[in-house]
């Protein structure tokens, strides 16, 4: 009865352990603020469909900059939050910058997955070292006087609660 019970008890302390551990120790994504004084890198940025996006066109708006590719789980996981966000009533802009993959990889992607978000692509990489990119997914938050303000490391759900309050943040300094 006693190793019952010592059994027991175990499996309930590894339930617990199990089911709060995750949200605090595992975390998917890192929070950074853009470096003190340090200009934004300027947008001048054409779209898989076309459209232009710059710095200029986009000054009194929200920018959501999402550096992505296709390789990348956490990437995958991240892209229909992105795609909801866009869809979203008074959403912010969305770019999704696609480094380094052959335009049909990433449109056979974006079909398969029925994302229609804006996609450009960093043949090179470029754009990526301009803006500090050294994970994926990594997402900058631009305000909307076109100064990023917070950089986001790994994938995060872009429909939670948590980035509501970033951007209404940033959308508040308008």
């Amino acid at each position: 009865m006693n190793l019952l019970l010592w059994t027991l008890t175990r499996l309930g302390v590894l339930a617990v352990v199990f089911t709060l551990v995750p949200l605090c120790a595992w975390a998917q994504f890192d929070k950074q603020a853009w470096p003190a004084k340090t200009p934004s890198p300027v947008l001048n940025l054409q779209d898989l469909q076309g459209r232009m996006w710059t710095s200029a066109a986009l000054k009194g708006r929200v920018v959501v900059l999402n550096f992505w590719a296709t390789w990348c789980a956490p990437c995958k996981e991240e892209m229909p939050t992105l795609q909801d966000l866009h869809d979203s009533p008074q959403a912010p802009v969305v770019i999704a910058i696609n480094v380094k993959e052959p335009k049909s990889r990433v449109q056979t992607f974006l079909n398969q997955r029925n994302l229609s978000l804006p996609v450009v692509l960093d043949e090179r990489g470029d754009f990526a070292r301009q803006w500090g990119v050294r994970v994926y997914p990594t997402t900058v938050l631009i305000a909307p006087d076109g100064q990023a303000r917070w950089r986001v490391l790994g994938d995060l759900d872009w429909d939670g609660l948590q980035a509501e309050a970033w951007i209404k943040d940033l959308q508040r300094l308008r």
